[in-house]
């Protein structure tokens, strides 16, 4: 790539006028960790829907920088296909990748991009790959068991103290989170208490990106 190409490539990922600070500090990160763990084919921030926490997602997802993604969670709700097709077109219009937490039917009705799995099915991903081979693949992993294979992107927490389902887990820490990273075959993002605040932490721990909840969804927030 030569300085003219890097200069637009640079343009392209700067975020516009508009966005917090926190979402500049997200995002700034995000990006320096993708391109050092030299991930550039993967999300460097990844926005992770709950419906509790985020009950309107694809407003943040149309906030998102062109090249995120967003792993839907419907946790089996009764409005799972409406949400997701308001989440396919906003992650459409603003060049975000779109991924459904294990439910692959839905995946396939709302056209998303990939499927991210629970760590306890992370062994369906060889079937997936075989029916879909275009898709992006990802699943969770905690650290306890040997990493999944067979996949695009591990989701490795929590990192730090963090709430909804990892509440009860005790945090990895950086240097824990990093031994795992580097020693893992497939490339591993952050997820678990990471803002605005702590992101810079994770600098040089090998991390592909960062990914988080109630931290993106308020970065993102359109501010009034």
């Amino acid at each position: 790539m030569d300085g003219e190409d890097e200069a637009e490539e640079e343009a392209v990922m700067t975020l516009p006028d508009g966005y917090s600070d926190e979402a500049r500090a997200l995002w700034d990160a995000a990006l320096a960790l993708n391109r050092a763990a030299g991930a550039v084919s993967l999300p460097p921030l990844l926005f992770f829907t709950d419906p509790e926490r985020t009950p309107r997602p694809w407003e943040t997802a149309a906030r998102l920088p062109a090249g995120a993604g967003v792993v839907f969670r419907a946790f089996g709700r009764p409005e799972a296909l409406e949400t997701g097709l308001r989440l396919r077109e906003a992650t459409r219009k603003a060049g975000v990748r779109l991924l459904v937490g294990l439910d692959a039917d839905l995946a396939e009705r709302i056209a998303a991009d990939g499927v991210h799995l629970p760590e306890r099915a992370a062994d369906r991903a060889g079937a997936l790959r075989r029916d879909r081979p275009g898709w992006l693949l990802t699943a969770a992993w905690h650290g306890e068991a040997p990493a999944p294979t067979g996949l695009d992107a591990l989701i490795l927490s929590p990192v730090f103290p963090a709430g909804g389902a990892s509440a009860d887990k005790a945090s990895l820490g950086v240097a824990a989170f990093a031994r795992l990273a580097t020693d893992a075959s497939t490339p591993v993002y952050a997820l678990g208490g990471i803002d605005a605040a702590n992101v810079m932490r994770l600098a040089g721990s090998g991390a592909c990106g960062v990914a988080g909840v109630a931290a993106i969804r308020q970065a993102f927030a359109i501010r009034t």
